[in-house]
């Protein structure tokens, strides 16, 4: 949306925990269902799931993404087997992303990422309104090494490429609100700003392991938490919608 000389951009993250629920279920129509009445209203105009393949090789998909384009307005990016772990997958290590239908994506790239589990980052570079920009999701560790060597080899990775006003989006497994060394620009080379309220547990948030961050010039004006009944059913993880300014 532009207003004047600014843009604004909203940005949804959801950890879906592989649709198992609060009930034991593992139910990817409540999945799509929750989107659709109480996450993606009003449509967004970015949204990055993660934990949303199978876990194990070959990290299948499982969801109905003809439904949740349906829901949410957005097209859904790995499309093409390039951009997918494998043939059987719906995005890349469980972070699906999907994106307004007037961006015109300029590029995709995938980041394995080191780690006792398989762990990954979907980089986007995209031009919506004008603006190029650049969405990177992913799914970071539980430990802190392991984080920082995740988000070093995010940033080395930046550093190759022409730079973009970046926003990064998933679930970052980093439960102090100010940030740990992960996230700072001494690791990731990346200057990343943005509030950090609490995601998890669902029914009652404590930890803010949910993040949508930018570099300048854009800025997070809004970082909701939402909730709802489905929502609080659906996943261990409640959804961040953040709303993104970007200026000249």
């Amino acid at each position: 949306m532009m207003r004047g000389a600014e843009t604004e951009f909203t940005c949804l993250s959801w950890n879906i925990h592989r649709g198992r629920g609060a009930d034991g279920r593992v139910d990817a129509a409540r999945i799509a269902r929750v989107l659709a009445e109480e996450v993606a209203r009003p449509a967004p105009d970015a949204l990055v799931l993660q934990e949303a393949d199978a876990e194990t090789p070959p990290h299948q998909g499982f969801l109905d993404l003809g439904r949740i384009e349906a829901a949410t307005g957005l097209v859904h990016l790995h499309g093409d087997a390039a951009h997918r772990w494998g043939a059987e997958s719906h995005g890349f290590l469980g972070t699906i992303v999907f994106l307004h239908p007037e961006a015109r994506l300029d590029e995709i790239a995938l980041i394995d990422l080191p780690g006792h589990c398989h762990r990954g980052a979907v980089v986007v570079d995209f031009t919506l309104g004008g603006r190029e920009m650049r969405l990177v999701g992913t799914h970071l560790s539980l430990g802190q090494g392991l984080r920082v060597a995740q988000m070093r080899t995010i940033g080395q990775h930046l550093f190759r490429r022409a730079a973009r006003p970046t926003i990064l989006a998933g679930d970052l497994n980093e439960w102090r609100p100010w940030g740990g060394l992960a996230l700072s620009r001494r690791v990731t080379g990346l200057d990343l700003r943005g509030p950090a309220p609490a995601t998890f547990p669902a029914r009652r948030p404590l930890l803010p392991l949910d993040r949508v961050l930018v570099t300048p010039p854009a800025r997070v004006t809004e970082a909701r938490v939402l909730d709802g009944p489905g929502i609080r059913m659906a996943s261990d993880h409640r959804p961040l919608r953040a709303r993104i300014a970007l200026s000249d």
